[in-house]
């Protein structure tokens, strides 16, 4: 009996250690997206909008400060932070765009992504993506 338990025990042993949890990223890591609607309107300033993901930061431009920090995912939303900012001045349409984005990604957004094509959703926001060529 004593052997047949320990062998269940090494058994499971070995085959935890040959499973791999899912990654955090939920597939983002090492990507590059173009930010083509904020909020429904086109970027202000589209060649600089864009969010890229690493393995566990992210970072985003609108087309004047950057904003960054830590990312995963999880149950479907993305969690971010604690985010910064560079704070250069910046004003009119591009600060409100930068401020919704911010706004956006502080509030966990939902995460609907089909193919190379990704939306997030939350805080009375939302920004559409599409994966670009790295």
């Amino acid at each position: 009996m004593r052997s047949a338990l320990a062998s269940i025990v090494l058994s499971a042993a070995l085959l935890g250690g040959c499973a791999t949890a899912p990654t955090a990223s939920a597939g983002l890591a090492d990507t590059r997206w173009m930010i083509v609607r904020i909020d429904g309107a086109p970027p202000v300033a589209p060649d600089k909008a864009t969010m890229r993901f690493d393995d566990v930061r992210l970072g985003a431009n609108v087309g004047c400060n950057g904003i960054g920090g830590d990312y995963r995912v999880e149950a479907g939303r993305l969690l971010a932070g604690p985010l910064m900012a560079t704070r250069m001045y910046c004003e009119g349409p591009v600060w409100q765009q930068e401020e919704a984005v911010n706004a956006l990604l502080s509030a966990a957004p939902e995460m609907q992504r089909t193919g190379s094509t990704m939306r997030l959703v939350s805080g009375g926001h939302a920004l559409d993506l599409e994966l670009a060529a790295n």
